[in-house]
C-alpha cells in the first residue's frame, strides 16, 4: 500500500491445529483462510469496501475448484471487483521485460516449484513440482532445486515446436520466490542454461508486487492484467 508497503497477517498458523490454511497452493481450510483474509482486508481496506478491487494470484496449474474456492472467500469480503491471474503473469508484470515476446518464469517457493512459458502475456506451457524449499535438505537444496527446474525446462523444450522456449532463454528467465534469494541457486541456473537471469529487487515478493503493479494499472488506466508490466534487471 502507498506509504505502508506490504500489509500481511502476522500469524503463520491460522488453522485449528496451527497449520496454514493454504498448502501446496490449495486452500485446505476455507474457514481459517476466510478469517485470515478478513483480518488482512480490515487492515488494508477498512470496513467500507464497496469500491475496492482485489487481485487474486494463484499457482499456474491451480485447478478450477481451487480458484473458485478462493473467489468465494474474496466475495465474502465485499469488493466490487476481483481480478484473477496466475502467479507467473504477476511475476512477469513486475520483473519481466516490456515486450510481449516469449518469457520463461521460474517460481521457487516454499511448497511449490513452477516453470511457466508465457507468449504474448499468456500461459503457453507450464510445469509444476509439489516440492519446495521447505521440503529440501539445506545441504543438498541448491543441487536438488536446480535439477528440478532444469528437468521441467527440458520437458518443455522437447514439446516446444515453435521455438518459444529458445527465444525465452535468449531473453533470460525471470526467477521468483525464496529460492531466487540464494546466489548458489541463481548462479547455477544461469550457468546451466547458459543465459543471464532476471531478478526483482526482492524475489520472494515478486508475485505480490506484480499483482500490486497490475492493480495500480487497472485502477489508474483501466488496462487489462496482461498489459501491465515493468522491466526487470538482469544478472
Amino acid at each position: 500500500m502507498p506509504g505502508r508497503g506490504l500489509v500481511a497477517d502476522p500469524l503463520l498458523g491460522s488453522g485449528p491445529d496451527g497449520e496454514r490454511p493454504v498448502r501446496r497452493g490449495r486452500i485446505v481450510d476455507p474457514e481459517s483462510c476466510g478469517r485470515l483474509l478478513g483480518r488482512i482486508a480490515d487492515a488494508a481496506l477498512g470496513p467500507d469496501r464497496t469500491d475496492s478491487v482485489i487481485v487474486l494470484s494463484h499457482p499456474v496449474l491451480a485447478g478450477a475448484v481451487h480458484r473458485n474456492a478462493a473467489r468465494e472467500l474474496l466475495a465474502g469480503l465485499g469488493p466490487t471487483r476481483v481480478l484473477v491471474l496466475s502467479s507467473a503473469r504477476a511475476a512477469a508484470a513486475y520483473a519481466g521485460p516490456r515486450d510481449a515476446g516469449p518469457l520463461l518464469v521460474v517460481d521457487m517457493g516454499a511448497e511449490l516449484t513452477e516453470v511457466s512459458l508465457l507468449v504474448g502475456g499468456r500461459i503457453a506451457d507450464a510445469r509444476q513440482a509439489e516440492t519446495g524449499l521447505s521440503d529440501l535438505d539445506p545441504a543438498t537444496l541448491p543441487a536438488t532445486l536446480v535439477g528440478t527446474v532444469l528437468d521441467m525446462v527440458k520437458s518443455m523444450w522437447r514439446q516446444d515446436r515453435h521455438g518459444a522456449i529458445r527465444g525465452a532463454l535468449r531473453k533470460g528467465p525471470v526467477l521468483a520466490g525464496g529460492g531466487a534469494l540464494r546466489p548458489e541457486v541463481t548462479d547455477r541456473i544461469a550457468r546451466c542454461l547458459g543465459t543471464p537471469v532476471r531478478l526483482a529487487d526482492d524475489p520472494s515478493t515478486t508475485v505480490v508486487r506484480g499483482a500490486g503493479q497490475i492493480l495500480s494499472s487497472v485502477l489508474r488506466h483501466g488496462v487489462t492484467p496482461a498489459a501491465a508490466s515493468l522491466p526487470g534487471r538482469t544478472r
